[in-house]
C-alpha cells in the first residue's frame, strides 16, 4: 500500500477507504532538523525506548533523492540496524520526490497506513533540508526539532521557521563546546514566542543520542506534549486533514488544467499577444470559475 502510495496508483485511494476505520489510533511523531544534527541516530534510541514500553513502532524515512538511486537509505539503517531485526519495528524510506518541504505528500498516506496496521507510534524522520520543513506539521501531532552544537543551528532555526514547527526542541551531541549557549540561546527563543500567550511553551531539552544519554528526558518532553494536546487532539488533526485535502485537492487540479485540460496552450496565445504574466493567470482563473460555476449550475438543473 505505501508503494502503491508513493507511485500514485489508483488502487490506493479505494483501499485506504477499506481501511479508514483503524485510522487514528497511532501517536504520530515528526523529526526534522538540519543535516547532521543527528536525527537517525535519535530516532533509532526513541524506537528502541518505546519498544521497552511494549509498543509497536512504524518508522518512515523520507530520502532527499531519486527512488532508483538509494540515496540516504543506507545511512539511515545503518544508524537504525539494531531495530532492523525487531519484529516489532516497520522501516520504510521514501524519496522526497523534489518536495520542497522535505517530505513527499504520499508520506501522509504512509503514515495512515502504518496506523492502520497496528503501529503504536509512527515515527517520520524529515530530508533535514534546514530551511523549510512545513510539509512535517501535516503528518505528526508533536514535532521534534533537533539541532546540535557548533553549526550556527540557534540563528538558523530562529530565521527558518523551524522553531514555529517545534514542539519539542532537543539539542543532540550535548557533550561538543557550545551545548549551553545553544540550549540558552533556543530557551530565550522560546520564550521570547510565546510570553504573554496562552499557547505550549516548547520544551528544550539537551541529549547525546550516541552516547545513549538524555533520550528518556526527549521522550518525557514528546509525551508531555501529547498529555498537553490530549482534549485538543481531535481538532488538532481535523485542521491537519483539511491541510491534506487542500494539498491533494491542488494537485488534483493541476493534473487537470496544465496535462490535461489544454489550457498551457490558451497561456501559450495569451503571452504571444503581449499581456503579463499576471494578466494571464487572471483569465485562466476566470476562465475555469466561470466553467466551474456553469458544470455546478448544470448538476443542479440535472
Amino acid at each position: 500500500m505505501i508503494s502503491w502510495a508513493e507511485n500514485g496508483n489508483t488502487r490506493f485511494p479505494e483501499t485506504l477507504e477499506a481501511i479508514w476505520f483503524q485510522v487514528g489510533r497511532a501517536r504520530r511523531m515528526g523529526i526534522t532538523g538540519p543535516p547532521g544534527a543527528g536525527k537517525s541516530t535519535l530516532v533509532n534510541e526513541l524506537a528502541r525506548m518505546i519498544r521497552e514500553e511494549e509498543s509497536t513502532v512504524g518508522i518512515l524515512a523520507v530520502d532527499p533523492s531519486s527512488p532508483l538511486s538509494g540515496g540516504a537509505l543506507l545511512g539511515d539503517r545503518i544508524r537504525m540496524e539494531d531495530r532492523t531485526a525487531d519484529s516489532g519495528v516497520f522501516i520504510r524510506s521514501m524519496a522526497s520526490r523534489g518536495s520542497h518541504g522535505g517530505m513527499a505528500r504520499a508520506a501522509v498516506d504512509a503514515m495512515d497506513v502504518m496506523d492502520a496496521f497496528g503501529m503504536h507510534d509512527v515515527l517520520v524522520e524529515t530530508v533535514g533540508v534546514g530551511q523549510a520543513e512545513y510539509d512535517v506539521v501535516a503528518a505528526a501531532d508533536t514535532v521534534l526539532v533537533v539541532l546540535c552544537p557548533g553549526a550556527g543551528d540557534g540563528v538558523q532555526a530562529m530565521k527558518s521557521g523551524l522553531l514555529e514547527l517545534a514542539d519539542v526542541i532537543a539539542i543532540n551531541k550535548c557533550d561538543l563546546p557550545g551545548a549551553d549557549r545553544l540550549t540558552s540561546d533556543m530557551q530565550e527563543a522560546v520564550h521570547l514566542r510565546t510570553a504573554g500567550r496562552d499557547r505550549w511553551a516548547s520544551p528544550v531539552v539537551q541529549c547525546s543520542a550516541g552516547k545513549h544519554e538524555g533520550v528518556d528526558d526527549v521522550l518525557a518532553a514528546i509525551k508531555s506534549h501529547r498529555e498537553h494536546l490530549s482534549d485538543k487532539l481531535p481538532d488538532h488533526r481535523r485542521k491537519k486533514r483539511i491541510q491534506q485535502v487542500r494539498q491533494v485537492v491542488g494537485e488534483g487540479l493541476d493534473e487537470a488544467i496544465w496535462k490535461t485540460g489544454g489550457y498551457g496552450e490558451q497561456v501559450e496565445a495569451m503571452l504571444g499577444s503581449g499581456i503579463t504574466p499576471y494578466a494571464a493567470a487572471s483569465r485562466v482563473t476566470q476562465i475555469i470559475l466561470k466553467s466551474a460555476q456553469e458544470n455546478q449550475s448544470n448538476e443542479f438543473e440535472a
